[in-house]
């Protein structure tokens, strides 16, 4: 008999179903003790206001000057595109590379994927393609490290304050509260229930369902 509640524990595989909880509690995995799901009160329309203010600031990030620089008489403003540019410029292709996927790729793919993937679930019947995107959210997570980019422009900044002045600009802001606006969309994002409005086109399948990805 078909039952959606039958998973294996993306850990151990273990077979085990999920019991029904109270918003905010989760369900662990009794051989390996890690977290199955978590119940997550009205996930999807919480991960869609995030992922759509994470969007805007996101463009914004990326669009407006991030820092600016003054000495001696001269002005200077550059973009996080911009300061990977340059580094590929000074000879750092390694380094501009890794900044450019992981502040700049990464995230937005993170973003892109969750959008598309919630925008699919509001059809009647979601297309192929949500799964596929689904599966590959964890990927961009585990790559978004906008919060290790900040960190080494902090230190950066630190050094270079006695030769010049710092001017932060909105995207640096906007940055900073990206990073918590990711953790948040992540936090309220329940992949469970996506796939709950997924019709599968062979019904039996449904039976033998794969492991959830909830982290």
């Amino acid at each position: 008999m078909e039952d959606a509640s039958l998973i294996a524990c993306p850990h151990c595989d273990l077979m085990q179903r999920i019991p029904e909880v109270e918003p905010g509690a989760s369900v662990r995995c009794p051989r390996c003790d890690k977290e199955l799901w978590r119940h997550r009160e009205d996930s999807f329309n919480r991960t869609f206001a995030l992922t759509l203010a994470s969007l805007i600031l996101y463009i914004i990030a990326n669009s407006v000057p991030m820092l600016g620089l003054t000495a001696v008489g001269h002005e200077a403003f550059t973009t996080v595109i911009g300061g990977a540019q340059q580094l590929w410029k000074d000879g750092q292709q390694i380094v501009a590379v890794l900044v450019m996927f992981v502040a700049v790729i990464s995230p937005g793919l993170q973003i892109g994927f969750l959008m598309l993937v919630l925008l699919g679930c509001l059809r009647e019947r979601p297309p192929a393609w949500v799964g596929l995107l689904l599966r590959h959210i964890p990927f961009t997570r585990t790559w978004s490290m906008i919060e290790v980019m900040l960190i080494g422009v902090l230190v950066a900044l630190t050094k270079i304050a006695d030769y010049a002045t710092v001017i932060p600009g909105i995207a640096l802001f906007s940055l900073f509260a990206l990073v918590f606006l990711l953790a948040s969309m992540q936090s309220c994002f329940d992949p469970r229930e996506v796939w709950s409005r997924i019709e599968w086109a062979e019904p039996e399948a449904s039976t033998i369902k794969s492991k959830q990805y909830s982290k």
